[in-house]
């Protein structure tokens, strides 16, 4: 995919922003995403088992650190790269919120929380590996309840190399285990496998 121009990233950012403000007005929630010079939209519908991992894992990272907020289904954006993400979890200092804002800026992101949805959703996961490092998010988390997985990813290092910015450091950890994501210390003991049945 070769680069795209400036006004290109503009139009695109502007495009997608719109979007997003159509998405909000509809009955069904869409998720409005850009990755690799095209628009995604996803339905969002999730299930019961992933939103509880959402809320628990949320709780735990705003009572180590009280002065973040952990916001939920959240548009991030990186005017630079026109990358648009609506991730799990968004980390970020409270005193860097914007409320005049439709995106908070990838920049003051602390780290972005995933958890992957009963169907699978592995060219999401990888777009996101793609995409985070290059927005300047320093820690992405994976959390995949599947039956057949049951594990929590740690992204992080995200620097320059012969193959772009990537991630540098992937550190998994099984469901049960403490992991450790950034500054944060996260017991998994309390995250929700998917049903066999899925």
């Amino acid at each position: 995919m070769p680069d795209l121009t400036t006004e290109q990233i503009r139009r695109m950012h502007h495009f997608a922003a719109r979007l997003s403000e159509l998405a909000e007005d509809q009955e069904d929630r869409w998720k409005v995403e850009t990755t690799h010079g095209q628009i995604v939209l996803t339905l969002m519908s999730p299930t019961a088992p992933q939103g509880l991992n959402v809320m628990r894992l949320r709780r735990q990272i705003e009572a180590q650190a009280p002065e973040v907020m952990a916001l939920t289904n959240t548009s991030v954006c990186d005017p630079r790269t026109s990358l648009l993400k609506v991730p799990d979890l968004v980390v970020i200092a409270e005193e860097r919120t914007d409320d005049t804002a439709r995106a908070v800026d990838s920049r003051d992101v602390l780290m972005l929380v995933e958890v992957v949805p009963h169907t699978r959703m592995s060219k999401a996961v990888r777009n996101e590996l793609h995409d985070c490092p290059r927005m300047g998010v320093p820690v992405y988390v994976v959390v995949d309840p599947r039956k057949d997985k049951k594990t929590v990813t740690v992204h992080s290092d995200p620097s320059s190399g012969p193959d772009g910015i990537r991630y540098r450091k992937a550190v998994p950890y099984a469901f049960g285990d403490t992991v450790t994501a950034g500054r944060w210390t996260l017991d998994t003991s309390s995250l929700k496998s998917y049903p066999a049945d899925w």
